[in-house]
């Protein structure tokens, strides 16, 4: 019970630093929004900016207080406000002879309180009092000078109550107001100090952070620290919240004078929306806050696609961060918050369909790896299959869909031109996955090793990796076209540049290498001798890395070690070592060891020119005896060169660091 009310005091805390945050987000914006006029002189034009900038720079600092800071700073806000509202109610109430009649157009019509004058100074005494007795609380002021506080602030409605002269009365609203404000600076003037040590103490802390950890550490600290994203997403909601129920109100208002009834028709509720969507991306700080918010929505829509298909991979959990930094790129990349509303509206819903089929992308790589594992596991429960079949078929369907729809209302430019190719690239990565799949899930049914599997599953990946690869040089000619003839601009550029290297440059490397480094291990296998017919019969043993019998061949390697060959080439992927003694596999031809070689459980078989001399009744007769087990010995590499008497061999050795899982 104790851990579940402190777990919700620290969320009420944390939501309570959140929405203390917002407001400083809203006076940022509405700074760099307002509209600046430099005319009325060099005096008048420099006080404007001082003023706005002291406004970002009050309002940043306040933005990245810590938590106790910040409810300090709140507090001593407030109370400065309790004081200025009491100061003011007390000097409207005494500056207006008629009260009564000032009150009642105050009330915008509504008769909130009757107009007879005691219940009206009972009303104003207790708004007083409660102002007050706010005031005392938020400084902490001692019980003496609390009393004489509240005393002071309800003077001059005693003056109003015995009807003093209204020139007597302003003048004691005047010094009551004077006698609060000097308590208000005394107050603030003590706590000087306070800020003092608290600015020195957070410079000291992040000059400090920033020695040993880094500014990238330093700002991720900074970011997590003051919960950025959820003020930015707070910030957003509210504002749209604000500016949609405004509008709702102003189109009811225009709808009841004209007769027209306040049910919105579609075409009125679709005008209301485009101008919320309009007016939620008009500033950097609005596109940063629907950025938090498509970053919540794709958080979401990742965990519920990870739980529907059932993979528990933590580096999967990362839609939520793609997703907005992608949009923002797009928006930055475009100039969305600088276009003319209606232009802005369309640039927005094509960044939309680009953000749309990136997700969709990244969805498929959250789905493949599960898709092979299933496969590759040969799980043989359709309840295990059918999600991910699923998801994997909506994948191939909505971009088709998208692509039909969207080619249907727009003629071809270079926008629709990047969509479509996305979509198309997209399609081909989903049956590629379920071709291989395909191919995994056939191998599981049959009872016989499929020893040309790799190479089929190469093939067919392969393929992909090639059309792929040439997608993306096609992109990289439309983005150049786009930038040389629509829209140029050096973010457009930077975004070229990292194309170029991360999805040609590095892809084709990486392609080549998978190559290079598959070529060598056939090579490697291919150089090693192969055991067939009854020489298997006679080992009666299973292959080392996957336990299965040999049914057709078998692999030897220098060592006199057998496998399969296709499980030797996997193997031989990742290392050039023998996976039962860690010797070196790969020797020269005109070199190797024809000396009789053991199987894995230490016997011995005959090569084929002893197994010929044998059955002439030749010195290459095999003796049937048990040797020591050959797994124990782990030869020098002068040894395995030297043995039999002949000489050193020289390695043809290639270092393979690639992982078989990129073929």
């Amino acid at each position: 019970m104790a851990s579940t009310q402190a777990r919700i005091g620290q969320q009420a805390l944390a939501v309570l630093d959140v929405a203390l945050r917002v407001p400083c987000i809203f006076i940022i914006d509405a700074i760099f929004n307002s509209y600046y006029d430099p005319g009325s002189g060099w005096a008048g034009a420099m006080g404007k900016v001082l003023v706005r900038v002291m406004g970002v720079l009050i309002s940043s600092v306040v933005l990245l207080l810590s938590q106790k800071a910040l409810f300090k700073f709140y507090t001593l806000f407030f109370a400065v406000l309790l004081g200025m509202s009491a100061v003011l109610i007390n000097y409207y109430a005494t500056s207006h002879i008629d009260f009564y009649s000032a009150y009642y157009k105050a009330a915008l019509g509504f008769r909130l309180l009757p107009r007879n004058g005691p219940t009206l100074w009972l009303g104003m005494a207790a708004v007083q009092l409660v102002f007050g007795v706010g005031y005392v609380f938020l400084l902490n002021l001692q019980s003496v000078f609390a009393a004489l506080v509240v005393l002071d602030i309800m003077i001059p409605l005693w003056g109003l109550m015995i009807e003093l002269p209204a020139d007597v009365r302003q003048l004691v609203a005047m010094f009551s107001g004077l006698a609060l404000a000097l308590n208000t600076a005394v107050c603030l003037a003590m706590r000087l100090k306070w800020f003092y040590y608290s600015c020195r103490y957070v410079y000291l802390l992040v000059r400090h952070m920033y020695r040993i950890y880094g500014l990238q550490l330093l700002l991720e600290d900074t970011w997590k620290r003051i919960r950025f994203p959820d003020v930015l997403r707070v910030f957003w909601l509210t504002r749209v919240t604000a500016q949609a129920l405004i509008l709702v109100y102003v189109v009811r208002a225009v709808r009841r004078e004209s007769g027209d009834g306040y049910l919105l028709s579609w075409d009125v509720f679709w005008d209301l929306t485009s101008n919320l969507i309009i007016s939620g991306c008009d500033s950097t700080l609005t596109v940063l806050g629907m950025s938090a918010v498509i970053s919540s929505v794709a958080h979401y829509l990742g965990l519920s696609i990870l739980a529907f298909i059932g993979s528990t991979e933590e580096e999967d959990k990362r839609l939520g961060f793609v997703a907005p930094v992608l949009f923002f790129i797009l928006a930055l990349q475009t100039g969305l918050s600088s276009l003319d509303p209606e232009e802005r509206l369309v640039r927005l819903s094509r960044n939309m369909c680009l953000l749309l089929t990136a997700i969709l992308h990244f969805i498929h790589g959250m789905t493949d790896p599960v898709l092979m594992s299933l496969s590759a596991s040969h799980v043989s429960s359709f309840r295990r299959h059918f999600p991910v079949l699923l998801v994997s078929l909506a994948l191939f369907v909505l971009p088709v869909a998208l692509s039909y729809a969207l080619w249907h209302h727009y003629a071809l430019n270079t926008w629709l031109f990047a969509v479509t190719a996305f979509c198309v690239e997209l399609c081909l990565k989903v049956v590629v996955s379920l071709t291989v799949y395909g191919l995994f899930m056939a191998d599981g049914f049959s009872n016989v090793l499929w020893e040309k599997l790799d190479d089929y599953v190469y093939y067919v990946r392969s393929t992909g990796n090639i059309i792929e690869f040439l997608f993306g040089v096609i992109m990289f000619g439309n983005g150049a076209y786009t930038m040389m003839f629509e829209s140029g601009s050096k973010i457009r550029a930077c975004m070229m540049c990292l194309h170029a290297y991360f999805n040609i440059y590095l892809q084709a490397k990486n392609g080549w290498k998978t190559f290079i480094n598959r070529r060598t291990a056939v090579k490697k296998i291919n150089s090693l001798p192969e055991m067939r017919g009854v020489q298997l019969r006679d080992i009666e043993d299973v292959c080392a890395i996957c336990y299965q019998e040999f049914t057709t061949s078998a692999r030897i390697t220098p060592c006199h070690h057998y496998f399969h060959a296709l499980c030797l080439r996997k193997w031989l992927y990742i290392q050039d070592t023998c996976p039962m003694c860690h010797q070196r596999v790969y020797v020269e031809e005109e070199t190797r060891d024809r000396a009789a070689f053991s199987n894995n459980n230490g016997g011995y078989a005959v090569p084929q020119d002893a197994a010929a001399a044998a059955a002439a009744g030749g010195p290459g007769g095999l003796n049937n005896e048990l040797l020591e087990d050959n797994d124990s010995i782990e030869y020098d590499e002068d040894e395995w060169g030297t043995q039999n008497g002949s000489t050193p061999i020289e390695e043809d050795y290639i270092n393979d660091d690639t992982d078989s899982t990129e073929d």
